[in-house]
């Protein structure tokens, strides 16, 4: 045999060791892994899982607005007169259209100057929308922070892991797979968390940034119709 069909033979049984010997499953990597990319891993996960908790958490109020709100407009406009329809609102309201209007009428019923009760009503009604949109927006700003830090994680817990993997081959003064594998499977393990946790926290943002925009308008415009009847 030649040397050449040596090399070929050693670095096959290396691989069959290799396939056979090692496991690269989720909580092994985990279990291996250094501190640092243990840490980072912990982080992603916490990341993913609150982010999941606010995606959730934010689908279920969006849905439950819309058809509060859309009932509250269909029953505002068919009433008799806004004072009667504030006098038969229920206290326990959570509808943010409702409370914008709630808030109103309370103001206007104390009032006793009328002058320049239009711009005083106007300035009360804007007040009033950038309050409920601030409560409807808890949590975007995480969202926007994971969907743009999170991959910089991975990549930090990536590099780190590549690291240990030189050292290993800098300590052992071999280059076989069986010695540089794991650290790169703990470093890409580290990447696909940072992926796993912003992906869905970017596409989650973008949508309910949207949709945060199209309730404001609709509470703007619900605020504009409503000082042409006071």
């Amino acid at each position: 045999m030649t040397e050449a069909t040596f090399m070929e033979a050693d670095i096959s049984s290396q691989a069959v060791g290799l396939a056979s010997s090692a496991d690269f499953s989720l909580m092994n990597l985990f279990i291996r892994a250094d501190v640092v990319v243990k840490l980072v891993i912990l982080i992603l996960i916490i990341c993913s899982i609150y982010s999941w908790a606010v995606i959730i958490e934010k689908v279920r109020l969006f849905k439950k607005i819309n058809k509060s709100t859309e009932d509250f407009e269909n029953k505002f406009w068919n009433s008799k007169s806004a004072e009667t329809f504030y006098n038969n609102l229920p206290a326990s309201t959570e509808d943010p259209m409702a409370l914008l209007f709630k808030d109103a009428m309370q103001n206007l019923l104390k009032r006793r100057s009328k002058t320049d009760l239009n711009s005083k009503m106007t300035t009360l009604l804007e007040t009033g929308i950038d309050k409920q949109m601030t409560k409807i927006g808890r949590g975007f700003t995480f969202l926007a922070t994971v969907g743009s830090t999170a991959p910089f994680i991975g990549l930090f817990g990536t590099v780190w892991g590549i690291m240990n993997s030189f050292q290993s081959i800098a300590i052992s003064r071999n280059t076989s797979l069986a010695i540089v594998a794991p650290g790169i499977a703990e470093a890409l393990f580290a990447t696909a968390l940072g992926l796993l946790a912003a992906i869905p926290a970017v596409v989650a943002y973008n949508k309910f940034n949207n949709d945060s925009i199209r309730y404001s308008q609709r509470l703007e415009n619900f605020s504009k119709r409503f000082l042409t009847i006071i």
